[in-house]
C-alpha cells in the first residue's frame, strides 16, 4: 500500500511538472511522444537518472547524446518525456516533406536542414543558430553524426557542429549518455535495397519485448563552455572535446559490467571505427 501511494504521488508530480513544461509544445508532438513512450515500455525497461535544472527549462538548450543504435532516438524521446521536456530534432527536408509523417513533424516544430535547398552551409548554420537561440525547448543532437562503429560502442570522434552551434547561440549544453538501446533492434545496413536488409531488424525488434533489455539514460550536468571564446581558432574543437568526454564519463557509470565489449552481440553492426574518448581501463580500477 505504501509503495502504491509513493508511486501515485510520483506519477502525479510527473504529470503536474509535465503540464507546466509542455504548455508551448504542439499537441501533435505531445501525442507522438506519448505513443513513443508506450512503444519503449513494450520493447524493454527504461531507467532514467539525472535531470535538467528548473532554471534551464523553458530556455534555449542543446542536448548532446551518444549514438548507439537505430532504436536509441525513441529511447531518448521517452527519457526526455519522463523528466518533463519535449525536445526537437534537426531533421532532413526529405523527412519533413514525407506524406503524413512529414506534416506531423513540421507541426511539431523540428528544425529543418535542407542540403539541396540552394542555401550555403553558412546560411543554414546561421538559420539553425537563430532558431536555437529563439527556442523555448531543447534541441537534441548527436555529435558523432552516426551510430558508433567502435567495437566497444564507445563514442566516436564526432564532429564539431554541435559545439559550434552551442557557442554561436550562447546556450548551455547538457550531455546525455545512454546504454541498452542497441539491444532492441539490430544495426542493419547503411542502405535498404530489399527485404533481406529489413529482416534482421524485424527479427531482433520482434524478440525485444521477450528479451526485455534495460534502456539506461543519464542526464549529466551542463558542460562548462563559458570560458571559451568562439572567435579563437580551435575553440570549437576544445568545446567538442569537453562535450564528448562528459558524455563518455556518464556512459562509464551506465556500463560498469561491460567496460570493454558489449555483452549483446549484433552481427550486423560494423566495428571498423575507433573511439578516442574510450576511458583507460586502468583508470577505472
Amino acid at each position: 500500500m505504501l509503495l502504491s501511494m509513493v508511486a501515485l504521488r510520483r506519477n502525479n508530480h510527473e504529470r503536474t511538472r509535465r503540464s507546466t513544461r509542455y504548455h508551448d509544445t504542439p499537441a501533435v508532438w505531445r501525442t507522438m511522444l506519448a505513443i513513443d513512450e508506450r512503444v519503449v515500455d513494450i520493447m524493454g525497461s527504461l531507467s532514467v537518472t539525472g535531470d535538467i535544472d528548473d532554471d534551464l527549462r523553458g530556455k534555449p538548450l542543446l542536448i548532446a547524446a551518444n549514438h548507439i543504435g537505430v532504436f536509441d532516438a525513441l529511447v531518448l524521446m521517452a527519457a526526455c518525456r519522463r523528466i518533463g521536456i519535449a525536445p526537437r530534432f534537426m531533421l532532413a527536408g526529405g523527412l519533413l516533406d514525407a506524406p503524413v509523417l512529414g506534416s506531423a513533424l513540421r507541426r511539431s516544430g523540428h528544425l529543418r536542414v535542407d542540403r539541396g535547398s540552394g542555401m550555403t552551409a553558412i546560411e543554414q548554420f546561421t538559420h539553425a543558430t537563430e532558431a536555437l537561440r529563439a527556442s523555448t525547448v531543447p534541441l537534441l543532437v548527436y555529435p558523432e553524426g552516426r551510430i558508433s562503429h567502435d567495437p566497444g560502442l564507445w563514442p566516436e570522434r564526432g564532429k564539431t557542429g554541435a559545439a559550434r552551434l552551442a557557442l554561436a547561440a550562447g546556450v548551455p549544453v547538457i550531455p546525455v549518455s545512454q546504454w541498452g538501446a542497441h539491444e532492441a533492434v539490430y544495426w542493419g545496413t547503411e542502405t535498404v535495397s530489399g527485404l533481406s536488409d529489413v529482416l534482421p531488424l524485424a527479427r531482433s525488434g520482434l524478440t525485444s519485448p521477450v528479451r526485455r533489455p534495460t534502456f539506461q539514460v543519464h542526464f549529466g550536468d551542463p558542460v562548462e563552455l563559458s570560458d571559451l571564446d568562439p572567435a579563437t581558432p580551435g575553440t570549437p574543437w576544445q568545446a567538442h572535446k569537453r562535450i564528448m568526454r562528459a558524455i563518455t564519463d556518464g556512459l562509464v557509470g551506465l556500463r560498469r559490467d561491460e567496460p570493454d565489449i558489449p555483452r549483446f552481440h549484433d552481427p550486423t553492426r560494423p566495428t571498423d571505427g575507433t573511439s578516442p574518448w574510450r576511458p583507460n581501463p586502468e583508470a577505472r580500477n
